[in-house]
């Protein structure tokens, strides 16, 4: 099946301009900045030939993502050099295909084998610009989830599409691993992500309905799989690891929903509480999460929590490095946004239209995500998206005559 380029690029062409936004953003590339501040100045990094693209991925100087190709039908992953202003197709396995990550030379993402067929994950090499299949657990899908190092994972159907399982592919070997479940061969798992060694999903219980589950960490060293636990209820799920801290969702003694934190080497649990219900994300000691409206940072250290933002809209974080983290602001439209832990929030400027979506940044602060262009006409918000960056620059103390 052909899966088109995300929905709210495609709507947000239609947004009313009149009244669309909050005056907040109304103006973002032109307020003045505070001495010493750091701001951010928006590129296009253009498409494959169509009229739309977005980017989901960066590291280093490579921007990955998904472009209509020039007949505006096709969709292609692309990668994108900041260095040399170019933009390679690396193909499709058949039909569309999307990346969805980059680590050194190597992209991982999805892609149709047909028109109305089922996706395979693939690996793209930089460097050799070779694209291969990495198969499936026996059954005719995949889903890539997660890049770290040369370890690839994600969910995998099983022979006769009966169930799923969490898989760890090696690009180094280009074997794939079935991490099994909890609930041994016939249980069902999905992965989540990976950080060096450890994996950490969802997977079914013996003797529960597969819907009940808990979050697993497994150890690709020692091939076990651990069963984090839940904060006193009945099930749970990991969605992402840090380290040694998995966080993720789970049920409580009195049968409600908190986010929590638990440490693998200590085996402390961290009730988060109830502004940690969605999208749990952990670097270092900070965990970020939402409660359906609102995005929080929760310190592990000191047990400290803050909301992420204004306060206004609804705040989505899409990923958190170190202190700095982005995502997108809806109020009511979807504006792009890097973030500190400290505090600071700065919405970024789109391509001309009204609205932007932040998707990663990497280590040196570039924001990668897509922006919308000038609107063709006086009654829509936006043109088409397009897969754009974030470049960050420190604004200098201004003199008193350059104030004046």
């Amino acid at each position: 099946m052909r899966i088109p380029l995300r929905a709210w690029i495609l709507a947000g062409a239609g947004l009313l301009a009149v009244g669309a936004g909050p005056a907040y953003a109304a103006d973002t590339s032109s307020a003045v900045p505070a001495a010493g501040s750091v701001q951010y100045t928006v590129q296009d990094l253009g498409t494959l030939g169509g009229t739309r693209s977005e980017a989901t991925a960066i590291d280093g100087n490579t921007v990955v993502g998904s472009s209509l190709t020039s007949d505006d039908d096709a969709e292609h992953a692309f990668a994108y050099d900041l260095r040399r202003h170019t933009m390679t197709d690396l193909g499709t396995l058949g039909d569309s295909s999307r990346a969805t990550g980059v680590e050194g030379n190597y992209v991982v993402g999805e892609s149709d084998l047909s028109a109305d067929g089922p996706a395979h994950g693939f690996a793209y090499n930089i460097r050799t610009h070779r694209l291969v299949d990495i198969g499936t657990l026996g059954g005719s899908t995949t889903t890539i989830t997660g890049l770290d190092g040369d370890t690839v994972v994600g969910t995998s159907s099983l022979s006769g599409d009966v169930a799923t399982h969490a898989f760890a592919y090696s690009l180094r070997t280009r074997t794939m691993t079935d991490l099994g479940s909890l609930a041994g061969p016939s249980g069902v798992s999905t992965a989540a992500a990976v950080s060096g060694a450890i994996v950490v999903g969802s997977s079914s219980l013996p003797n529960t309905p597969a819907t009940t589950t808990h979050g697993f960490a497994y150890n690709l060293r020692t091939r076990t799989m651990t069963d984090v636990g839940t904060l006193g209820g009945s099930s749970s799920t990991a969605n992402d690891i840090s380290g040694s801290t998995v966080v993720g969702q789970s049920r409580t003694a009195d049968n409600s929903l908190s986010g929590y934190a638990y440490d693998l080497r200590t085996g402390i649990r961290t009730d988060l509480g109830s502004h940690f219900l969605t999208a749990q994300l952990v670097s270092g000691n900070t965990v970020v999460g939402g409660d359906s409206l609102l995005s929080s940072s929760f310190d592990l250290t000191t047990h400290t929590t803050a909301t992420i933002g204004s306060g206004r809209g609804v705040t989505e974080v899409k990923q958190i490095t170190g202190d700095l983290m982005v995502g997108d602001n809806f109020a009511p439209n979807s504006f792009a946004f890097v973030a500190r832990v400290n505090g600071d929030f700065t919405y970024l400027a789109s391509l001309g239209g009204l609205n932007s979506s932040a998707a990663q940044v990497n280590r040196h602060g570039v924001v990668a995500g897509s922006a919308a262009l000038p609107p063709a006409d006086p009654v829509t918000a936006n043109g088409p998206f397009h897969a754009a960056v974030w470049v960050p620059h420190t604004v200098a103390q201004q003199s008193g005559a350059a104030r004046g």
